[in-house]
């Protein structure tokens, strides 16, 4: 192995759209890097940039004190890192993984790099590619809090805010479920109130500036609710459950008499048509976060 090679110092296994923005990151900040990718010739440009193209997963993670992982999800980075080979030229080597995947991934790759005898920490990526290197991009991490800092001043090059959510490898996984959980039910509204709204002859550009407005009063009620969940108060005053299940069966009726699906709908007001049967109707709509944990 070339001293080229070892002389590198951060590692990128996983060259897809995110990957890559990682890797062009660390170039940018004068990090020697060695990227490697499944397919051949996605770091043709990368490597033209200055990256150590490596020949083999085994190469790149023994070129670095840091490997960062980005690839589609768990069982795609356990196929490339759990092979012996791999895993023997990682010990001692720190893994970032910023994959994106469940607590219960976390926590098993925490296992398995603690059986290894691997430096692990668990992340998420939180923005679009187009943000990473720049002030916008938001990265979260767990794990071992003296190992992240060690690591810090490397990861620092890829941009933005970094926040580490404490040291339950499982954290990151499990702040990005809920964001995401957030994100994908609003855009399933949204694109549904879309659908709606054409079929009553309402162009998306002229609902646009009203939807933002809606999208303005969430922050806001957001932080409101957290207070009223972790104390448990779930005041409905104002707006109790059994308004929001009328306002939701004027949307269900509304679309479907236009043959729009209304299913997601249908499970938001199902959800609060339990809280109302066991006895929640005057309660908030953040009641319903109690009645689904239980």
């Amino acid at each position: 192995m070339s001293s080229h090679i070892e002389q590198s110092g951060v590692t990128v296994l996983g060259l897809g759209p995110m990957g890559r923005a990682l890797a062009g990151a660390f170039l940018d900040a004068g990090l020697r890097t060695t990227v490697w990718n499944r397919t051949p010739g996605r770091d043709r440009e990368l490597v033209e940039r200055g990256a150590v193209g490596a020949r083999s997963v085994q190469e790149a993670v023994a070129s670095s004190a840091l490997t960062v992982v980005c690839v589609v999800n768990y069982d795609a980075a356990d196929a490339i890192l759990r092979r012996d080979a791999v895993t023997d030229a990682l010990k001692g080597r720190t893994v970032v993984n910023l994959t994106a995947d469940t607590p219960d991934r976390a926590r098993d790759a925490e296992r398995w790099a603690a059986e290894h005898g691997i430096p692990y920490l668990d992340g998420a990526i939180m923005t679009p590619t187009t943000t990473i290197g720049t002030p916008a991009a938001v990265f979260i991490h767990s794990g071992p809090k003296e190992l992240y800092e060690e690591h810090r001043p490397v990861l620092d090059a890829l941009g933005g805010t970094h926040t580490h959510l404490g040291e339950g490898i499982s954290r990151a996984a499990a702040y990005d479920i809920a964001l995401l959980d957030i994100f994908w039910t609003a855009m399933a509204g949204y694109v549904h109130a879309l659908a709606v709204a054409r079929a009553e002859g309402i162009t998306a550009r002229e609902l646009a500036p009203f939807a933002m407005g809606i999208g303005a009063i969430l922050p806001p009620i957001f932080e409101q609710s957290a207070e009223e969940v972790d104390n448990g108060s779930f005041s409905g005053e104002g707006n109790p459950m059994t308004s929001a299940a009328s306002s939701m069966a004027h949307i269900i009726h509304a679309s479907e008499a236009h043959g729009i699906d209304a299913g997601v709908m249908r499970a938001a007001e199902g959800m609060a048509r339990r809280a109302i049967g066991l006895g929640h109707g005057g309660d908030g709509f953040t009641r319903i976060a109690e009645v689904l944990g239980r």
